[in-house]
């Protein structure tokens, strides 16, 4: 798998060393913008995508925000081009008549980003651009359709097929170890130490998505811990001068950090392949493992604690932590945001593919922000690789939670004021 995932690299890679010019062109962006979606010949073409990107990465963010507006506006769809078309095709269907209203369809700004991007590197560029659509653009209707656009493009640009999957250890490059400490999203690592003892012992594993066009740049990483047994605390497992298991002796693989790593890059989703794939690979590798679970965070508990006005703070450290566990699997099971789905991220994200919620442990993440964000509770979730699709299909069309027995009892314990009792 490793000498693949490099071949992958070497063959695809392509790196952006400042071959988009500095700016050499005079005119305004908008007019460079607008020359470019009309340019036909290549070499015009490159020039000016080179010069935008180059321009656009020196702006501040008030003449980030005008750009986005004037592109968002000017290279929008035409209604009425839109209507008559697709009345056309609806009165004569023909190649012809499709053709002409997918053109009227589809707004100038995809073929923009399109062209901006056959610049070698611009990918990465493009990337970052959106981020700063994200960042700029959320409170603007305009812009956030903008948005949908770039996320159309990407959504075919980073499918799975394009992907290479590969394994990150201590040897690994140390521009890429250093995105990795940057990265880390869920167990921040404190020191290149940290980060060994995540990355050299047998027992440890991390893996990530890259792009072709972004070799340098890991998009998602997960870490994973072999184990004997489900683990039920992040601390025990992270320990210091805890003693790595034998790969070969170990029958649990537990991915305790997903991380995803571009901003730009926000409702792409890579977590699910790359946890089916690493699963597949690592099953394939050690015939021990017979368990793949992860030890997840659950980030929305005390939030969702406060505003249903749950009484769960105790000075009886047991009594705490039994009635924390009752509660985690309660809102894991029972807590919905709109449209029905979870309201925890995390669940959301594995039951979405094709996760049970296996198990929920007490004093498992006894950290400033374990402690902040679920009292220090974590859940298992358990992922059988022979009902994944299964489970997937159930969760999208009932959106049921499916979860243990256990953690079905622990929610059954507990009983939530009502309107009045509040």
């Amino acid at each position: 798998m490793t000498l693949l995932a490099e071949l992958l690299s070497t063959v695809f890679e392509r790196r952006y060393r400042g071959q988009a010019t500095r700016a050499t062109d005079g005119r305004p962006l908008t007019e460079l913008a607008a020359a470019l979606v009309g340019s036909a010949g290549e070499t015009s073409g490159l020039a000016l995508a080179g010069e935008i990107l180059s321009r656009f990465a020196d702006m501040d963010d008030d003449e980030k925000l005008a750009f986005f507006r004037n592109i968002a506006t000017t290279m929008n769809i035409d209604p009425v081009a839109v209507r008559t078309t697709l009345d056309a095709y609806e009165h004569t269907p023909s190649k012809a008549s499709y053709r002409a209203f997918a053109e009227a369809a589809e707004p100038a700004r995809q073929e923009f980003v399109r062209r901006l991007n056959s610049v070698q590197g611009a990918t990465g560029a493009l990337v970052q651009m959106r981020a700063d659509l994200l960042r700029l653009g959320r409170k603007e209707p305009e812009l956030q359709a903008l948005d949908l656009d770039f996320r159309h493009l990407f959504a075919s640009w980073f499918n799975r097929g394009f992907l290479v999957l590969r394994p990150i250890n201590w040897e690994s490059p140390a521009h890429i170890l250093d995105k990795i400490i940057a990265y880390e999203a869920v167990h921040a690592i404190d020191s290149w130490e940290d980060l060994r003892r995540r990355l050299q012992p047998t027992d440890r594993r991390c893996f990530a998505f890259f792009h072709p066009s972004m070799p340098d740049e890991p998009l998602i990483f997960v870490e994973v811990a072999l184990t004997k047994g489900i683990p039920g605390s992040i601390q025990t497992l992270l320990a210091e001068d805890r003693e790595a298991v034998p790969s070969e002796d170990a029958d649990t693989a537990t991915f305790y950090s997903i991380s995803n790593c571009q901003a730009g890059l926000a409702s792409i989703s890579f977590g699910n392949s790359l946890i089916k794939q690493v699963a597949a690979d690592l099953a394939a590798e050690l015939s021990g493992l017979k368990t793949f679970v992860t030890l997840s965070p659950i980030p929305g508990l005390t939030k969702w604690l406060k505003t249903s006005e749950v009484e769960w703070l105790s000075d009886d450290a047991e009594t705490m932590s039994d009635k924390t566990r009752a509660l985690a699997a309660f809102y894991l099971l029972n807590a919905k945001s709109r449209g029905g789905l979870p309201y925890d991220p995390v669940a959301r994200f594995h039951l979405g593919n094709g996760a049970v919620v296996h198990a929920v442990h007490s004093d498992a993440d006894v950290s400033e922000k374990g402690r902040a964000q679920s009292g220090g509770a974590m859940v298992n979730y358990l992922y059988d690789l022979s009902k994944i699709s299964q489970n997937h299909e159930n969760f999208v069309t009932t959106r049921d939670v499916v979860a243990s027995a256990d953690v079905k009892a622990l929610a059954d314990t507990v009983t939530l004021p009502t309107t009045e009792e509040r």
